[in-house]
């Protein structure tokens, strides 16, 4: 195989999925060639679970007749803390046990081929930025918006991961004095502006919903329903006009909520933008959905490979 028609493969490792994808650059574009994926419930350690990753790997090089040299890089794409610099994943929340697991280090030795490892966050933002909104945007704010508030800055046409890949993590930012909880803080940013907050707010007011069902029930007319959406649009608002003020971007990206609820949200965090954010910094800045859409994860761990080295 020339090496203009080289591969990528990533790692997408989640609470609840793990994946292998398999990629390759065409007119600047990533395009996923073949993916494998299982649950991490059923590998339940590390070391299983590396396993099997290692294993599906494998399967697809075998399955596309890819030898290792045909392999440019592996990215992985893992929730944090993480050591980017060691290859080393420390006890993410939501993958007990994973303490100062060297990743990197047992890939290379087990496949030979170079491997990079970034925070899911960050990831996201390198595809987005590479292949998705951002395209074209030299300082970029990527917000997780899902289960959980993170995000992952590109500034200056590089990912900005901090001195020890805890940039960006937003979702601690206190946004009131008390309020709903997120990374153990009331009134955090996280607290008010994630599918955990939200659910955990309906369940304050008596309401076993989900993030999705508190927007549908809106939608439907439930006015306590409706109550919890407006607070959400108002504080994420509030949120973006620090990340404005503070960053000057060109554009934010959200994922996951707002891209399923743009229509609701926009109008909400708009008002509360025009309120709070300096003007000059508002006027230059896009607030715009992912459009990576539901494959996102999938293209963070292939941008990770890309771009691992070079971040």
């Amino acid at each position: 195989m020339s090496a203009l028609n080289k591969q990528y493969l990533g790692w997408d490792i989640g609470g609840t999925k793990c994946a292998v994808v398999l990629g390759h650059v065409e007119d600047q574009q990533m395009m996923i060639d073949d993916k494998l994926a299982f649950d991490t419930a059923d590998t339940q350690t590390p070391d299983k679970t590396i396993e099997q990753l290692l294993a599906m790997s494998k399967d697809l090089m075998a399955t596309h007749r890819l030898a290792k040299q045909d392999v440019s890089a592996i990215g992985i794409s893992c929730g944090g803390p993480l050591n980017s610099r060691r290859g080393m994943i420390l006890g993410p929340p939501n993958l007990p046990g994973w303490d100062e697991v060297e990743i990197v280090k047992e890939t290379v030795n087990s496949l030979g081929i170079q491997t990079y490892l970034q925070n899911d966050a960050n990831a996201c933002a390198l595809a987005e930025w590479s292949w998705g909104a951002g395209e074209c945007c030299d300082n970029m704010v990527f917000l997780t918006f899902g289960t959980g508030m993170g995000a992952g800055l590109i500034l200056n046409g590089r990912l900005y991961a901090g001195t020890n890949d805890l940039a960006g993590e937003v979702g601690h930012i206190r946004l009131e004095d008390t309020g709903l909880v997120g990374y153990n803080k009331p009134g955090s940013f996280e607290g008010f502006c994630s599918g955990g907050g939200l659910a955990n707010a309906a369940a304050m007011h008596g309401m076993q919903f989900s993030a999705r069902e508190v927007f549908e029930n809106a939608v439907d007319g439930d006015m306590r329903c409706q109550k919890l959406v407006e607070q959400v649009g108002m504080q994420l608002g509030r949120g973006l006009a620090i990340l404005i003020d503070l960053l000057n971007p060109q554009k934010i990206v959200l994922g996951s909520i707002f891209t399923r609820q743009e229509s609701i949200l926009r109008p909400l965090l708009e008002k509360e933008l025009k309120a709070q954010a300096l003007k000059l910094s508002l006027d230059v800045c896009e607030i715009l959905p992912a459009r990576l859409g539901e494959q996102i994860g999938d293209y963070a761990a292939l941008a990770t490979a890309c771009y691992g080295g070079r971040s």
